[in-house]
């Protein structure tokens, strides 16, 4: 304390007076206010030093002096200056706007050093967490006029204290190499540079402690225990020692696995089956939590509302085996009173209320509640959805509070690539997922590449007039070069009207209506006879249904489950052309996740096909055909395998398609966050048929077609890298079963990215 209250004197009686002085912005009554001693008071010496104090406590004031004068008591101030200004120097990593949330100094509050101190240490901790211990932070004061400051921070940010090493003490089952693609935190290295998982980060160390548990979880080790993380700096505070300490306990085997109902009036007959795990598993936490949401919803589904599933988990030490119950039991009774919807600025309140699947005054059904939540985050115009129950107006009432928070739905991209097929290209598109607010999804979008040019555009309503009824229209623009393919140039400009329903949440159907005008030109001087007769223009009036059956558990990254879909094409509704084509594809994930202890170890197992049937007496055309090579069967060309005709070595493509893959897809010895994962497949397919015409000689002199339904085989190897500019697919592919005529090719390159 700068200063002390001067000895009043022994004869002094009561105060007259309480005098301020220096004041410049603070009015002389409040600072009497803050003071103990009043006028009236006795002259007391311990009041006076506890006024001096509580003077200096509210930290108004740089410098506090109380003498007494008899029966006056002069109090002289000297106010601390007013902050005008807070800004910050030498951040580059934080902007200023973050660093102004942190500190407490702010415009026109009173500078004072221990606040001063207490700020620069509040950035220190924030650059601390931002794995910049050798932060620095230098308050600097610029004085101005009137008693004001300004207050710069000047910070010298320093290097970011890399993870030198990521150790783990306990760990018997599993290596360390192993362990150190459970965890986020990563050992430093030259490929991470666009990641910042090599920073040290304390708060990533408890998110580490939870992916090492449920990973040890999963794999059987009911009792593991994370006793420890520490990360350990070193001397020259430029890294981190990272190290996790591991109680495995035993690895238990699942003993037997049963449903115990406890509501009589109800039967569990199949359930059973519903379970993914069974008798002699080795145990995992996953899997038993999701058998208990799994029965709870197919009980829900069956209309038992008020139904709930505990899993009950007994362990026997001694021999390792742990059975498993699951209780089904009555749960409370609840209804939906009311749904409330918040934090919807733009979006239409009937664009989230469509998506719930279950309404107000039905029974409170988990399952559904589910569902709705994970219905309105798809949608993709929330950056945060919430759905919680509320207590309603009665004992059985629940109101449902859904909380969400808008993002902006409009983009722009730019992107470019090579794909074999089509050579470089660019990309762009403009794009609003929710125009209006009222859920309707318009684009517009181009591409110019070296053998392909398009245009499309496009709106679709999910939800049109509020029924199960995706509508939507396009509007497209392609050119294709095709002159090393089929000898010709193609240009397709036309339209479609589409509309698509659920059926179920597995069964979807759409249906089209397109009219396309097509132009074949620019053909090859040597092409191929059949070709040439088709130069020109023709006009397709086609109506299309396609319906999909899908059971995968992801529609982005697959991993187990399958997915069906058939359909059909008839042209004929006027236009040119007349046919019936048939298609139907189907792929099958099988996850090798529980033998190989790694959920990229997927085997896909994959089949398709079409038949074109020509109708009345015209023959199709090569336009309207299935062509057989490229992304269809690796190792050939596009168009390279199938019906051609030899004398000018044009692809001729067919009536009758089918072709299967079995795909491998594993891990390669890299890190995860390289992004890398390899295959190896088996390519088999064939292509058919080509109108009976074509033989006669009379009507196309010198030409040679051939068509054989015989198999193709293509085996090889592949890659595919999430780069940090796109995706990137490479494959080596060798045709091991073709015809001499056929046209293979070895590699095949894909790439694309979008900024």
């Amino acid at each position: 304390m700068p200063a002390a209250a001067q000895e009043p004197s022994r004869g002094g009686g009561r105060i007259t007076t309480v005098d301020v002085r220096g004041t410049q912005r603070i009015d002389p009554d409040t600072v009497r206010s803050y003071m103990l001693v009043q006028v009236g008071d006795i002259a007391d010496q311990d009041q006076i030093d506890r006024s001096l104090r509580a003077l200096f406590a509210t930290g108004l004031f740089r410098d506090v002096t109380i003498r007494n004068e008899g029966s006056r008591v002069v109090v002289d101030l000297v106010e601390n200056p007013q902050v005008n200004r807070v800004a910050f120097e030498g951040n580059r990593r934080i902007s200023s706007e973050i660093l102004r949330s942190v500190v407490l100094t702010q415009p026109r509050s009173v500078f004072t050093p221990a606040a001063v101190q207490t700020d620069r240490q509040r950035i220190l901790e924030l650059y601390a967490r931002r794995g910049r211990f050798r932060a620095t932070v230098d308050p600097k004061i610029v004085e101005l006029d009137q008693n004001r400051v300004d207050l710069v921070f000047e910070i010298v940010e320093g290097d970011p204290a890399l993870v030198a090493r990521v150790a783990f003490v306990g760990n018997n089952a599993f290596s360390e190499s192993r362990l150190r693609d459970v965890v986020a935190t990563q050992q430093q290295a030259w490929f991470r540079l666009f990641s910042s998982n090599d920073i040290y980060d304390p708060e990533r160390l408890t998110y580490d402690r939870e992916l090492l548990r449920r990973f040890y979880l999963r794999q059987g080790y009911a009792d593991v225990q994370i006793t420890g993380s520490a990360g350990e700096l070193t001397p020259d505070r430029s890294a981190f020692f990272v190290t996790f300490t591991i109680d495995e306990g035993k690895r238990y085997r699942i003993g037997k696995v049963e449903i115990i109902n406890e509501i009589p009036r109800l039967s569990t007959d199949g359930l059973r089956r519903d379970i993914e795990i069974a008798d002699g598993d080795w145990y995992d936490g996953d899997a038993v939590e999701r058998g208990s949401n799994t029965l709870a919803d197919a009980l829900q589904g069956r209309g038992e509302s008020f139904v709930e599933v505990q899993a009950r988990v007994t362990r026997n030490p001694e021999t390792g085996i742990i059975d498993l119950a699951y209780i089904v039991r009555e749960g409370a009774r609840a209804f939906v009173e009311r749904i409330d919807i918040s934090g919807n600025t733009r979006t239409e309140d009937r664009v989230i209320r469509r998506e719930f699947r279950l309404a107000e005054g039905d029974p409170l059904n988990a399952r559904q509640v589910r569902r709705s939540r994970d219905r309105i985050r798809s949608l993709g115009y929330f950056s945060n959805v919430q759905i919680t129950n509320q207590p309603g107006s009665g004992p059985e009432q629940v109101n449902l509070l859904t909380s969400v928070v808008e993002r902006a739905t409009g983009e722009f991209t730019l992107g470019g690539g090579y794909s074999t097929d089509a050579g470089f290209l660019l990309d762009a598109g403009v794009r609003e997922r929710n125009l209006l607010g009222m859920g309707l999804d318009a684009r517009i979008n181009g591409v110019l590449a070296q053998k392909r040019s398009q245009l499309d555009l496009s709106v679709t309503d999910p939800q049109f007039l509020d029924r199960n009824l995706a509508a939507g229209a396009d509007a497209f623009l392609i050119n294709r070069d095709l002159r090393f393919v089929t000898g010709y140039r193609e240009k397709r400009v036309g339209s479609a009207i589409r509309a698509g329903y659920e059926i179920n949440d597995r069964l979807r159907q759409n249906w089209s209506y397109a009219l396309i005008d097509r132009d074949i030109f620019d053909i090859n001087t040597n092409a191929s006879r059949y070709i040439l007769e088709q130069a020109g223009r023709s006009l397709l009036s086609q109506i299309s249904t396609t319906v999909t059956y899908d059971m995968r558990d992801s529609r982005i990254e697959p991993r187990s489950g399958y997915v069906v879909r058939v359909g059909g094409d008839y042209a004929g509704l006027g236009g040119d052309v007349n046919y019936f084509r048939t298609r139907g594809d189907a792929q099958y994930y099988i996850p090798f996740e529980r033998l190989l202890n790694d959920p990229d170890f997927v085997l896909v197992l994959a089949a398709g096909g079409g038949i074109l049937t020509p109708l009345g007496n015209q023959d199709d055309r090569i336009v309207d055909r299935f062509f057989l090579g490229g992304e269809n069967l690796r190792g050939f060309a596009l168009g390279g395998a199938g019906p051609r005709d030899l004398s000018s070595g044009d692809s001729l493509g067919g009536q009758v398609l089918w072709t299967t893959s079995a795909e491998m897809r594993f891990p390669l010895p890299l890190p995860n966050e390289l992004g890398l994962l390899g295959r190896t497949f088996v390519d088999v397919g064939s292509l058919s048929g080509i109108p009976a015409s074509y033989y006669n000689q009379t009507l196309y002199p010198g030409a040679e077609p051939v068509s054989s339904a015989d198999p193709r085989v293509s085996v090889g190897v592949g890659f595919s890298w999430r780069s940090p500019i796109g995706l990137i697919n490479v494959d080596f592919a060798e045709a091991v079963v073709k015809k001499d005529y056929d046209k293979t090719q070895l590699f095949r390159l894909g790439f694309g990215t979008r900024f």
